[in-house]
């Protein structure tokens, strides 16, 4: 359990701050995250990789020469934003390109993604590499899928080496996909890990029972045994990966020689994990397996989760070569590097802003009550934060809430700071859509962060609109004017659904937000022309909520909740609860809203702009 903690909310950031600090010599901090101190020669390629907080030392303490440039460091087991990810890689890069390596997550997927298609439109080339290599999370016959755990090591230390040696970004990034194609991992726990502030663990494990299978953030396992002693853990874990030898050992020529990575995930002590490998030592000699400069210790945890895994990768001569190079970050040392130089350059203009354009006198009008809807917004949720972490601990990580929660605070502020600086409605979203992202990481935060983004795009930054409340705006109205404002709103709405479907991936019946997001939008625009839009949007919010309380029938077919999809069964989605909640908030004279009937802001709303907070 973690106990040391201060103010919750600032756990990652502080733990930063603190490792930065006990390695002041070693790693720089940028926004986002770190990159090493020491200089790198010019036309290199740079590796940056990145995940969650929680699983030290991934993933800053393997910056350092012979192994990453940089880290992008996101909160506790969500993703850096792709803010956060740019802002590294701009820091790490050194003319050679950039490869971004990180695990298999959806919210890794979407925002590593996004920055790599910033940082082109910069002119910068950029790679992507997912790790894969957890079995149980996905079929032998179809990887694709699978999550990245603790193989994130060696293949991440096996694309940092190529690049110290000097490998254009196309070898580099070859190295890297064989080294993926070639890993296999299995993990096993005996107990949950609890999140910062929590009074309980993500999940619980009775007692003399083992769960096999599990993730890196908190997830359950796929299956629970009983609890077994070490050499029968160590012969369950060499037993299923080695199912998988034939395929795993094909691309790099049906080697007989591996890379080891007996893996702590927090609680286990280090004589454990050497009595378990003691074991599977004896099995893979007697699979006629050569082990190489095999690696046990706590590499990738998860808070303090009891527990270990195992990853294999196997290895020709070039793969070989690069596991056994040396490196020196401050979690991991191998050999002896030359003394590098340190770097001296400004790294405080990595993370860039986009500036505030004053708006229209009726959009900065809107603006101030759209900041003022974020205000709602952010309520609802932290009203609601404890039941939408306890929907997401049934089959994910338990920390929808506290994502939401983060993410709609920091959508508040920017808001209202860009209403201050004179911004549009657009602008004004744009700035609150970043901070959600940056902020709440994960895809959650990916995913309203865009949504925000697009609606704001819409509405533009010269008019204001009055649908829905009977009165004239900023600029005087209509009728006509009216309906117009309406229609703007609502395709406004469909923008964000739809930025939110192409970004994501799902679809309808995959339970996720989208399960509750189109038919909100569908209703809206149906009932528009005959309800107007405030009688319309109560219709649509409460299609919302019928949508998301039946997606409880629906088994996941995405995101982390996928694996454990059946476990669901029976509880609705988070995500599409959460957008249900905020959209009876948002709704003209909700009751919903945590605390006065309607709200001052929303287009519609019975409350005035001027009311008291």
């Amino acid at each position: 359990m973690t106990v040391l903690t201060n103010d919750p909310r600032a756990f990652a950031d502080e733990a930063l701050a603190g490792f930065a600090a006990a390695h002041a010599d070693e790693i720089r901090t940028v926004h986002g995250g770190v990159v090493r101190a020491s200089a790198t020669p010019p036309g290199e390629v740079a590796v940056v990789i990145g995940g969650g907080t929680g699983h030290y030392p991934a993933f800053a303490g393997w910056v350092g020469p012979g192994f990453a440039h940089g880290a992008a460091c996101g909160q506790v087991f969500a993703s850096p934003s792709a803010s956060q990810i740019c802002s590294v890689a701009r820091a790490a890069d050194n003319g050679g390109g950039v490869i971004l390596g990180f695990g298999n997550y959806a919210g890794d997927t979407l925002h590593f993604g996004r920055a790599a298609e910033q940082l082109r439109a910069e002119g910068m080339d950029v790679r992507t590499l997912a790790v894969t290599d957890d079995i149980a999370s996905g079929p032998a016959e179809n990887t694709a899928p699978r999550r990245g755990i603790a193989g994130d090591f060696p293949v991440l230390k096996i694309l940092g080496a190529a690049a110290e040696a000097g490998l254009g970004i196309d070898a580099a990034v070859r190295a890297g996909r064989r080294a993926n194609a070639a890993t296999r991992s299995l993990g096993l726990a005996s107990g949950g890990c609890t999140l910062p502030g929590a009074d309980r663990p993500l999940f619980t494990i009775p007692a003399g029972r083992m769960s096999v299978g599990l993730g890196i953030h908190g997830e359950p396992g796929i299956a629970e045994l009983p609890l077994p002693t070490a050499d029968r853990a160590a012969d369950l874990l060499v037993d299923r990966i080695l199912a998988e030898r034939a395929a795993a050992s094909g691309g790099v020529g049906g080697s007989d020689r591996v890379a080891l990575l007996l893996n702590g995930l927090g609680e286990a002590t280090y004589e454990e994990l050497y009595v378990v490998h003691r074991r599977v030592a004896e099995r893979l000699a007697a699979e006629g397996l050569t082990v190489v400069a095999p690696v046990v210790g706590e590499q990738i945890t998860s808070l303090g989760m009891a527990g270990l895994s195992l990853t294999l990768t196997f290895l020709d001569a070039e793969l070989e070569a690069l596991w056994t190079a040396p490196a020196a970050a401050p979690a991991f040392r191998r050999g002896a590097l030359a003394p590098r130089a340190a770097r001296t350059d400004d790294l405080t203009t990595t993370h860039r802003v986009p500036p505030v354009v004053p708006g229209g006198p009726g959009s900065r009008a809107l603006g101030a009550r759209l900041a003022e809807a974020l205000l709602t917004v952010r309520d609802t949720v932290a009203a609601h934060e404890a039941r939408l972490g306890d929907l997401d601990a049934v089959a994910g990580d338990g920390d929808h809430g506290i994502g939401m929660r983060r993410g709609a605070e920091a959508a508040a502020a920017a808001a209202r700071e860009a209403v201050a600086l004179g911004a549009g409605a657009g602008t004004v979203l744009a700035h609150a859509g970043a901070a959600w992202s940056e902020r709440a990481g994960g895809t959650s935060g990916a995913l309203w962060g865009a949504a925000l983004t697009a609606f704001g795009a819409v509405l533009g930054d010269h008019d204001g609109v009055t649908a829905g409340s009977g009165a004239t705006g900023a600029g005087g109205g209509t009728a006509g004017r009216d309906a117009d404002d309406g229609a703007r709103l609502t395709r406004a709405v469909r923008a964000a659904v739809d930025v939110v479907l192409r970004i994501g991936g799902a679809r309808p019946g995959d339970k996720t937000l989208v399960d509750a997001a189109v038919p909100f939008a569908d209703r809206l625009e149906a009932a528009l022309p005959t309800a107007g839009f405030a009688a319309a949007w109560a219709q649509a919010a409460r299609a919302a909520g019928e949508a998301a309380e039946a997606t409880a029938a629906i088994a996941a077919r995405l995101g982390r909740a996928r694996t454990h999809g059946v476990r669901g069964l029976g509880s609705p989605d988070p995500g599409a609860v959460s957008f249900a909640l905020i959209v009876a908030a948002l709704t003209p004279g909700s009751s919903d809203a945590p605390r006065s009937p309607g709200f001052p802001g929303f287009p519609g709303s019975s409350g005035s702009p001027g009311a008291k907070r």
